[in-house]
Parts: C-alpha cells; structure tokens; sequence
C-alpha cells in the first residue's frame, strides 16, 4: 500500500470546515423535517379527510423516491420552472427537510398511537382541550417512545449529507473530492473524511442513549 498523508497536511483545516458546513444544514433540515413531519402526523391521526389524504401521499412520495432524485429535481427543476437561481444550500435543506419530514411523520404517528388509549379518554373526561392534551401529555409520552427512531433518523441524515456533494455543495464529502484532485490522490482524503463521518456518528450515538438513559432514570423517581 503505498499512502502518503502528508501531501494532506496543508488542506487539513480546508476540510475540518466542512464539518460546519455540513452540520448546519443538516440541523436546519432536521428542523424543517421536525416540524413539517409532526403536523403531518397530526393530519394523519386526527385532521379531516382531505388533510389525512395529503399527508399520506406525501409520505408515499417521499418515501418512495431515492433522496439524491428529490435534491436533483429541487436544484434543476425550480430555476426552469421558476428562473430563480436557488442556491446549493437552500436545495439541501428542502430535500433533505422535506425527505426528513416523511420519515418523522411516521415516526411519530407511531409513538403517539403506542400511548395508553386510556390517556386520551382520561384527558377528554377532564375535559382538556385537545391541543392542550397533545402538547402536555401525548407527545411528551410518546417521545420517550420514539427518541431511538428519531435518533437513528438524525444518525442516518447525516450520513447521506454526502449526497449533497452532487450539487457542488462544499460539505465534508465534496471538499475531499476537490482536495483529492488537487493532490492527484483520491483514497487519503476519502479515508481522512470518512474518519470525521464516523465520529460524528459515534457522537449523536453516545448523545442518543445518554438521554435515552436520563428518560428513563426520570421514569423511575
């Protein structure tokens, strides 16, 4: 094996960059996905027909698609369509968002239906309005439900964040792209990138069962 990290030396902060840039839009999709998925789900349990009827076929749609086809379509479909020239940034969030969204939504539509039926009927009995019996008991049982989903969900954007590198967005994969051919060698900066991918990871795993594990020691008292 012949590998030589040291060419890389001087383009090590260039790429360290990246991990800005990438974990901004994914926060902001995650954002945007969070919640446009939690009203979708609401739609899904509760809203009127032609609510319900929207949020499914969104969510078919969504995911039925490979997300690389749903970012192509939002970079080169809305200048022709629109002549507004969007830029590579708000192309990531509102595939990435909008893809997330789909995803989320049925995340929580599962949670909230896991949650004691008893629940629901003790807060109507009491009269609570349902907004309020949403936001104050519903949701905040089933997000101890669904928090390892969503988890994996965060873990699972952020690795396909890659994908944003076909549009020329200068995230983590794209910018070792550019310094591998400004090197003329391909596989170290790959290696060093996929490192930085791989503590991400580890990070959000390790920050997903630190509050898995608080949840539940707040159950027990």
């Amino acid at each position: 094996m012949n590998l030589d990290f040291s060419q890389m030396t001087p383009y090590i902060p260039y790429m360290l960059e990246g991990i800005w840039v990438t974990l901004k839009f994914v926060f902001v999709a995650l954002l945007i996905g969070a919640l446009l998925g939690t009203l979708l789900a609401l739609f899904k349990i509760s809203g009127p027909v032609p609510l319900r009827a929207f949020a499914i076929a969104y969510t078919s749609v969504f995911r039925g698609t490979p997300l690389i086809l749903q970012l192509m379509l939002i970079y080169f479909a809305v200048p022709q369509l629109t002549g507004y020239d969007i830029t590579p940034f708000l192309s990531a969030i509102a595939a990435f968002g909008l893809n997330s969204a789909a995803y989320i939504s049925e995340i929580i539509r599962a949670g909230i239906q896991a949650v004691d039926k008893g629940q629901v009927e003790a807060a109507q009995a009491l009269g609570i309005p349902y907004r309020a019996m949403m936001k104050d008991i519903i949701l905040p049982q089933a997000f101890k439900n669904i928090l390892p989903a969503l988890m994996n969900e965060v873990i699972t954007l952020t690795k396909e964040s890659a994908l944003v590198s076909t549009i020329g967005y200068l995230d983590l994969m794209r910018r070792a792209q550019v310094v591998g051919a400004s090197m003329y060698r391909q596989f170290e900066p790959l290696l060093f990138v996929g490192l930085i991918y791989w503590i991400l990871v580890m990070i959000l795993t390790l920050i997903g069962r630190r509050i898995e594990r608080r949840l539940k020691a707040s159950d027990i008292r």
